[in-house]
């Protein structure tokens, strides 16, 4: 079990905040976002916060300094655009490795200099990927619906470049954040799952996507249900929503998150929605009492602030859910509570404990853990053997997450042929 998870188990941990809304008070210039190598460089540079990994540590570096004090757990890197496809529209994609190395050590090394001067509890680094510029299924030319501006292959082999550069620099955990399109998602899982198999090891995974509107889906169409389902095929961390709107906004589907969701639960919502002049008017503390009641209601594990959030809003958030409990995940609400199931009533709230069936964590994480087709056809028989053991919409998910397994084994190569 990863540290994270022992921590998860017993409290809920304090994601940090924005990271724009923090930097645009420096008033930093076109110069600040440039050294001397891009002394010359022929595109503007100025917006490209990232960038601000290699010429400017020393902001980046307080900032995080300012959400560690404030009582986050989890400092998230700089690295929301750091992929060749987003540095790609100021022409700064060679420098990808760099920006997330550095991001990746920046926030390492404030960890540790915090943790010299303060009492210690456990911190983490969570890498940062966002979902880049471009979007897989759909098409940004309405003349042309079968139009894509990139491929699968191109957002896995940007994300894979990004995920071992953060890797080098000591994060702890991924986040995959501010999902818009799940073809997106599933490429940097797909990158992630075979850089692990490459080099042996694991790290935890954060997914989190953005409800696009009112109509409840993310901008690829596709409700919070399908979403989970969707992503479900990954050994993940945890499942969340974050963006686009505030957490009154966002209560119906953190809602609908704990019910369906298999995995712990975060979010981390904007302060409020934008006013016309697109700023964030929302305080901390009101903020933090909308975000209150989600962990009041037992409905999260990780939570922290997205855009017009700052230092002020996470410790308003941390001091008022400092004591209450995590949201327990379904496999072990089922053990704890000894839930069975009744078929012949028509209701289920768990397996049988009459039975060798396993929880549905337990079966999602066997599913996982098949690494090749003997193992692969050897979970599969036991979900056919096992398979009314499950509530109807817990086997169309097993299901999923063994089509989704099997799509990854066959690209890995990993079926005979």
């Amino acid at each position: 079990m990863h540290p994270i998870e022992q921590e998860l188990d017993n409290q809920i941990l304090i994601l940090d905040g924005a990271m724009g809304t923090m930097i645009q008070p420096y008033g930093l210039s076109e110069a600040d976002f440039r050294n001397a190598s891009l002394e010359h460089h022929a595109i503007e540079l100025k917006g490209n916060n990232d960038l601000l990994n290699v010429t400017r540590p020393d902001v980046i570096k307080e900032i995080h300094l300012q959400y560690l004090q404030a009582g986050a757990d989890i400092l998230s890197t700089n690295t929301f655009g750091a992929n060749a496809i987003s540095q790609e529209d100021y022409k700064t994609a060679d420098l990808v490795y760099d920006i997330n190395y550095q991001g990746a050590k920046i926030a390492r090394e404030t960890i540790k200099v915090y943790q010299e001067r303060n009492r210690s509890r456990p911190l983490f680094v969570a890498g940062a990927m966002g979902p880049t510029t471009k979007l897989a299924s759909m098409s940004p030319d309405v003349n042309n619906a079968g139009f894509r501006s990139v491929t699968f292959d191109q957002l896995a082999a940007a994300y894979t470049e990004q995920a071992k550069a953060l890797i080098d620099g000591g994060i702890d955990l991924f986040l995959l954040e501010t999902i818009t399109d799940t073809l997106n998602a599933k490429a940097a899982l797909f990158a992630l799952m075979q850089l692990f198999d490459e080099t042996g090891k694991q790290y935890p995974i954060m997914v989190s996507g953005t409800i696009a509107d009112a109509s409840g889906r993310i901008l690829s169409g596709q409700t919070i249900e399908a979403f989970i389902i969707s992503i479900s095929h990954a050994p993940l961390l945890s499942v969340g929503l974050n963006c686009a709107l505030g957490a009154k906004e966002l209560r119906p589907y953190i809602q609908t998150l704990d019910k369906e969701a298999p995995f712990y639960v975060s979010t981390h919502p904007n302060a409020g929605l934008p006013n016309q002049f697109g700023g964030y008017d929302q305080s901390a503390e009101e903020f933090a009492s909308l975000v209150y009641e989600f962990a009041k209601n037992g409905w999260l594990n990780i939570v922290g602030g997205c855009c017009g959030t700052t230092p002020q809003h996470i410790e308003a958030l941390a001091s008022k859910i400092k004591n209450l409990p995590p949201r327990q995940k379904p496999a072990r609400r089922m053990q704890r509570e000894g839930v069975t199931s009744h078929p012949e009533q028509g209701e289920y709230s768990g397996t049988s404990k009459s039975t060798n069936a396993l929880s549905l964590q337990e079966f999602l994480q066997k599913v996982s853990e098949a690494e090749d087709e003997q193992s692969f056809l050897q979970v599969k028989e036991t979900f056919e053997q096992n398979k009314k053991q499950y509530h109807p919409e817990q086997a169309m998910l097993i299901n999923a997450h063994i089509f989704g397994r099997y799509q990854y084994l066959r690209s890995a190569n990993k079926f005979a042929r």
